[in-house]
């Protein structure tokens, strides 16, 4: 049962960081109409480069945990790459333990009020002609912490199974 919300977990993951690398994609068109009405037109348009913003955002904040899962994060790698599969799994479940999932936790409660405010007065851009759904920008921070918490919680099942994998070899050697 429990393999079954690691998978799941990890699909989801998967799914939502392929949709969301199709957007740099758009991103990099996008950008390049810009440079070319502007440079090419002399035509400016402050929502197109907001939806670049916007764009970037959704890459990164719904990548986030499709990048954890593949192990892709940024990690300082000066001892870990050199330790056994039994010491990797202890520092992903320590580190899970108390690093992401209490900066989560915590990120994800300090966001909520904060996208509250902004969704209760439908706050949109100070810019003239900026894109007019800033409460919808900011309501992916805290849908970033509840896929990084639901994908840390589905790392740390998986690495107390390769513990419980390597002390089980260790046994039959025994």
């Amino acid at each position: 049962m429990v393999n079954k919300h690691v998978y799941l977990a990890e699909a989801i993951s998967s799914f939502t960081g392929k949709c969301v690398s199709w957007l740099t994609l758009v991103m990099m068109l996008l950008t390049c109409l810009i440079v070319l009405l502007r440079y090419g037109f002399n035509i400016g348009s402050i929502a197109l480069q907001e939806s670049v913003l916007y764009l970037h955002a959704l890459v990164f904040m719904l990548g986030a945990a499709y990048t954890f899962k593949d192990d892709e994060h940024v990690r300082v790698d000066v001892f870990y790459r050199t330790f056994t599969a039994r010491k990797k799994a202890w520092v992903n479940i320590l580190g899970g333990l108390f690093f992401l999932l209490p900066v989560t936790l915590y990120t994800g409660y300090l966001s909520i009020e904060y996208v509250g405010a902004s969704w209760r007065v439908l706050e949109t851009s100070q810019e003239p002609g900026g894109l007019p759904f800033i409460y919808l920008l900011k309501t992916l921070i805290p849908l970033m912490m509840v896929s990084l918490i639901i994908q840390g919680i589905a790392d740390i099942i998986k690495n107390i199974g390769v513990l419980q994998s390597s002390s089980n070899i260790s046994v039959d050697q025994g």
